[in-house]
């Protein structure tokens, strides 16, 4: 049986977790901006306002179960001693680093 961790030193779903964490994060940040005047204007209306607090802790709850799988997957790469290759990083953010150095 071939040692499949060489080749691939980080669990295929952790990138699928920490772009969801990403863009999850992004997402509860954004909207955080618009739910704060929305709870404002629709205080007088208790159930609405409940309505929309579990839907706001619901989200952040998905966020920190994406974290904590997320501080999982990277315990299991330190675990085995190796080191996540810096062109992981860059490709869960898009690769800025290379659109970068073709525009010179």
């Amino acid at each position: 049986m071939a040692d499949d961790t060489r080749e691939m030193p980080v669990p295929r779903w952790l990138r699928v977790v920490m772009v969801s964490d990403r863009a999850g994060s992004a997402w509860y940040v954004g909207t955080g901006f618009f739910f704060a005047p929305i709870l404002a204007v629709l205080s007088p209306w208790h159930a609405v306002t409940v309505a929309l607090w579990v839907l706001i802790a619901l989200a952040g709850l998905w966020l920190g179960l994406l974290g904590i799988a997320m501080a999982t997957g990277l315990a299991m790469v330190l675990r085995t001693g190796r080191e996540i290759p810096e062109d992981y990083w860059w490709s869960l953010v898009g690769d800025y680093r290379h659109a970068a150095t073709r525009n010179r």
